[in-house]
């Protein structure tokens, strides 16, 4: 692999690790969703019957933590764009907060499958 394509990689993940620590540092929901995930690797182990259901189970979190980085950036820009109140941007949040609430009811509905098929 040629130098230049490891050096972009390379700037790449930082880049992408930049986002992520102004995101854990800034924003209160990608705070309170790396907590749900930071609890939920462990408690997978012990919930999943098998590796489709590990899957299932922490994908629906990763799922939930990257619609709300998307939703995150759209408000940050929108708010960039016009900081003034307007009903075209106050649309573009609200469908991004949709977003987010139609992965967080994905993620409790995985988590409550998994568990009605271990316990249940």
């Amino acid at each position: 692999m040629p130098r230049t394509r490891v050096g972009r990689l390379w700037k790449a993940f930082l880049n992408t690790l930049a986002g992520l620590d102004w995101a854990v540092r800034h924003e209160r929901a990608v705070q309170e969703e790396c907590l749900v995930l930071a609890a939920g690797v462990p408690l997978s182990f012990v919930f999943a019957v098998n590796v489709g259901w590990w899957l299932a189970l922490i994908g629906s979190l990763l799922l939930l933590l990257i619609v709300e980085l998307l939703n995150t950036a759209v408000e940050k820009l929108s708010d960039h764009v016009t900081p003034e109140h307007h009903l075209g941007i106050k649309v573009v949040k609200d469908l991004g907060s949709a977003a987010v609430f139609c992965a967080l009811v994905l993620a409790v509905l995985v988590w409550a499958a998994g568990l009605w098929v271990r316990f249940g």
